[in-house]
């Protein structure tokens, strides 16, 4: 498989992702700081997104079935060297699926996430999977 994207940005404004049909504005001045997500945040975006996509993919293969998934991810960005690194996640299924196995689900994110699996190689990567049964998704 390839990817292939396309980031644009103008002297003193915000840039641009060009993903497909879509358009992912990110902050590169201190102006948007509050407002736009920075790389590092879309960095982390991506991580949460490759484990949300393994729960829709996984949840076919382990047979369960599934209202929600929340991924909550954190990191710490060392300075010598500069780098992302002790990435913590939590991720949350509700659902009251007696068939999930977080046990399987977690070693199957940790083994088949192409995210995951490239950020591994540079950096700590800690986090549990907790099914919540109630009704409040």
């Amino acid at each position: 498989m390839k990817y292939q994207i396309k980031a644009s940005s103008v002297s003193t404004k915000d840039a641009i992702l060009q993903i497909k049909q879509n358009e992912i504005a990110f902050g590169t001045t201190s102006n948007s700081a509050e407002i736009l997500p920075n790389p590092a945040e879309l960095f982390l975006g991506a991580f949460a997104a490759c484990m949300l996509k393994n729960v829709e993919r996984f949840s076919a293969m382990m047979n369960f079935t599934y209202a929600k998934a929340v991924v909550n991810v954190s990191a710490i960005r060392t300075e010598k060297p500069v780098k992302m690194d002790n990435i913590n996640y939590e991720l949350i299924i509700y659902s009251a699926d007696e068939n999930i196995n977080t046990i399987l689900l977690k070693k199957n994110i940790e083994k088949f996430g192409t995210i995951y699996n490239t950020i591994k190689l540079s950096c700590t990567i800690n986090g549990e999977i907790i099914q919540v049964k109630n009704d409040e998704y």
